[in-house]
């Protein structure tokens, strides 16, 4: 072993435990190849006498390095670090809704306000690994048979009651089709829907849902929102045929639909019987103010909406197991052209996914990180109220991204080249804005494009953030952008 590899300089007054800072910096020095694979650490009483901290402290941060994979506990040798390109990459931040290639900043930043990252740290490893453990020990040859098209009929079970009980969703488990990833899902869609289907968007959006419908061959018309959500009115100019929809939290705007206007969409999905509403619901779980809004899905009484859900958010994103419940229309439509293809997903991964649900471990680890999630939402607002006098902030009430709306007529462009050179990432709202090429005239897309230009808007999301992170990050924002931060 080297004399001592490890140079932590504890904070006490940091706010964070001290456990928590030992963790973290012995898993930064891992990640960034300080500490290599199979070098040993100082033993827990070593390394607490030279901190000057109690045993059980370092005890409790080797455990936690060691339930997320990278340390090794050796018997009667000590701690090693694992090889960190043989990890579990669930602390990655998902792909699932990333901007565009261009988007703003470096490619890489000390503080990256990214808004698809979560926050692995708390992951029950050890519970995930035990479910495993005794699934595997316990299998038999059925287990690694093919199993159901649709997904094995325990997981879509216990899926069914999940939406029942937390999004209001009403359906049978005959209706919910289990894939690997929304990618899947709406691949799946294009065979069941037709070919050349017209889809309208919301505009910003979901940009990875946009470059599918459009490998497709769909026709996309891409709809203005204002500030309940897609326009109706404007929806009612096209000849779509499905509209893609996120009531209860608009990526990436944050906008949440309200009832009236989710009644306006079901009834022009109603008038016509070719007409349908595609729900993404990603990421619901997660709200911060009054009850959760219950899904568009709940307010059908015409089976007009598919709706899609997905654990990458609400779990990790390498659990890749995503869901749709189909209208039993399509549900037709889908076992006549569809019912031969194999189910994506493994029956192992289902098995310990449905017992993780369904044993109540995936409503408690929700509820844990409904909880840091809210520290972390409430912590960001806070640390940008000196920035209210130069933005509006908005979309906080849900998820795990604000909107920063710039009040002094600077650019997109020039805010996110100023954070980059604080080494801070910050995202474009304009890399989430298609530009229609099917449809409207040359005049209405000149203006659509004037009214673009008219407020920078960012996005900053805390999800993979650590508190000290945010207020770094924050504070050098600040000092970018000229805030006046009341000394």
């Amino acid at each position: 072993m080297k004399e001592l590899p490890i140079h932590i300089q504890l904070q006490p007054e940091s706010g964070r435990t001290l456990y928590e800072q030992i963790y973290e910096y012995i898993r930064n020095e891992i990640r960034s190849g300080h500490l290599l694979r199979n070098e040993k650490l100082p033993s827990a009483r070593f390394l607490a006498e030279y901190l000057q901290v109690s045993r059980t402290t370092v005890d409790m941060a080797y455990d936690q390095l060691v339930t997320e994979g990278y340390v090794e506990a050796r018997p009667r040798r000590g701690y090693f670090v694992n090889a960190f390109e043989e990890l579990c990459a669930l602390d990655e931040a998902p792909k699932s809704r990333a901007a565009s290639p261009d988007a703003s900043g470096p490619a890489s930043a000390r503080y990256d306000f990214s808004p698809t990252a979560i926050d692995m740290r708390f992951f029950p490893y050890a519970t995930w690994k035990k479910i495993t453990k005794n699934i595997l020990v316990d299998a038999n040859s059925q287990m690694f048979s093919l199993g159901e098209p649709q997904g094995d009929l325990q997981l879509r079970t216990t899926i069914c009651r999940y939406l029942h009980g937390s999004r209001g969703v009403s359906c049978a488990p005959e209706q919910i089709v289990v894939g690997a990833g929304n990618d899947y899902l709406l691949l799946l869609l294009e065979k069941i829907l037709g070919r050349h289907v017209h889809v309208a968007m919301e505009n910003p959006t979901y940009v990875r849902a946009y470059r599918i419908f459009r490998s497709c061959a769909y026709p996309v018309s891409l709809i203005p929102m204002d500030e309940n959500g897609m326009r109706t009115d404007r929806l009612r100019r096209t000849d779509a045929q499905v509209a893609y929809v996120m009531p209860s939290h608009q990526y990436p705007t944050g906008i949440s639909m309200p009832i009236g206007r989710r009644m306006e969409l079901l009834k022009w999905a109603s008038e016509k019987p070719e007409r349908y509403l595609i729900e993404d619901d990603y990421d619901s779980e997660f709200r911060y103010r009054g009850k959760p809004l219950p899904s568009l899905q709940a307010s059908d009484t015409d089976g007009k909406v598919v709706y899609i859900g997905t654990f990458s958010k609400a779990i990790a994103p390498a659990i890749r197991v995503s869901y749709m419940v189909l209208p039993y229309p399509l549900l037709a439509k889908y076992r006549e052209e569809c019912g031969f293809y194999s189910s994506t997903v493994s029956r192992i991964d289902q098995t310990i996914l449905n017992e993780f649900i369904r044993d109540g471990y995936f409503e408690r680890y929700l509820n844990k990180m409904r909880k840091r999630y809210r520290e972390k939402h409430d912590l960001l607002l806070d640390e940008l109220r000196d920035f209210e006098t130069d933005f509006r902030i908005s979309g906080n009430s849900a998820g795990l991204h604000m909107i920063l709306t710039d009040r002094r007529g600077r650019s997109e462009e020039e805010l996110a080249r100023l954070a980059a050179e604080a080494d801070v990432k910050v995202y474009r709202m304009r890399d989430f804005r298609m530009r229609d090429m099917e449809s409207e005239s040359a005049a209405v897309k000149k203006q659509e494009r004037e009214r673009d230009t008219e407020d920078a808007m960012l996005i900053l999301g805390y999800g993979g953030l650590t508190a000290e992170e945010i207020r770094e990050g924050v504070g050098r924002l600040a000092a970018a952008w000229g805030i006046d931060r009341g000394g």
